[in-house]
């Protein structure tokens, strides 16, 4: 079967913003954002039950077809091997996104600035913008996170096991779809379009869950980031239904 399914607009960031990035020290937090964008999930196929599918920015799984309540997951946070140049990369659960106009969302980010790697947290309930997390991030160290929603009622969960911090976050909003579920490795965005790629070490994720469950029961789609002809980065199958990797190839 071939389909195409475009995603949501990207993270709108102002030119003051992108300009204040430009001039910031390699401290600063970043501040672009995870929405779907230009990348849409294209070459739709089934096999053994897995929908295989591209995207310019999303590398992971995305299950849909029903209404979500929750998503999880765990993994280590990756590092990141820089150059002189600026790039980016996230990790994440959420609900919507993929074929919706919201994303809610929480993870984490590596990003390079000038040379120097640069590691933090954050949610999401796009499109609001972003917000940080001012807790420190290393490479190495091991998350859990959790989007669930009851009735208008999002709660955000983010912890660091390793260094013993845990965020939550609770937001009210009508109105959304909670249509699909992800777990995913992605190439940020800004109003300009995705975002250049970090090269990251391999983003190992467990115990992937939705609505309680592996989400390997949902029949997920199996994506990996491609630009053109390049591969960006690759999603291994899942295994025992929950656990996968997303690879890094090309920025």
């Amino acid at each position: 079967m071939s389909a195409t399914i475009r995603f949501t607009a990207a993270t709108a960031v102002t030119a003051a913003v992108l300009s204040a990035l430009a001039t910031a020290p390699a401290t600063a937090a970043p501040v672009f954002r995870m929405a779907p964008v230009d990348g849409h999930i294209a070459s739709h196929h089934l096999v053994g039950g897995i929908q295989h599918s591209t995207s310019g920015n999303w590398a992971g799984y995305a299950a849909t077809g029903r209404t979500f309540t929750s998503v999880s997951a765990s993994w280590v946070q990756p590092s990141v091997s820089c150059t002189s140049a600026t790039t980016y990369s996230s990790f994440w659960v959420g609900i919507d996104g993929d074929g919706s106009n919201s994303v809610e969302q929480t993870g984490t980010e590596a990003d390079c600035y000038g040379g120097r790697a640069e590691y933090s947290s954050w949610y999401e309930m796009y499109p609001a913008y972003p917000v940080n997390y001012s807790n420190t991030v290393s490479p190495g160290d091991h998350f859990t996170a959790s989007v669930s929603v009851s009735g208008t009622t999002y709660t955000l969960v983010l912890s660091d096991t390793t260094k013993g911090w845990t965020k939550t976050t609770t937001k009210n909003q009508s109105g959304l779809s909670n249509s699909s579920a992800e777990i995913i490795a992605e190439a940020p965005s800004s109003n300009t379009g995705v975002l250049p790629l970090a090269h990251f070490s391999t983003a190992n994720f467990t115990n992937s869950q939705a609505n309680g469950q592996a989400i390997g029961n949902f029949s997920p789609d199996k994506i990996n980031m491609a630009s053109g002809s390049t591969t960006k980065a690759t999603t291994s199958s899942l295994s025992g239904g929950t656990n996968f990797s997303v690879t890094w190839n090309h920025s």
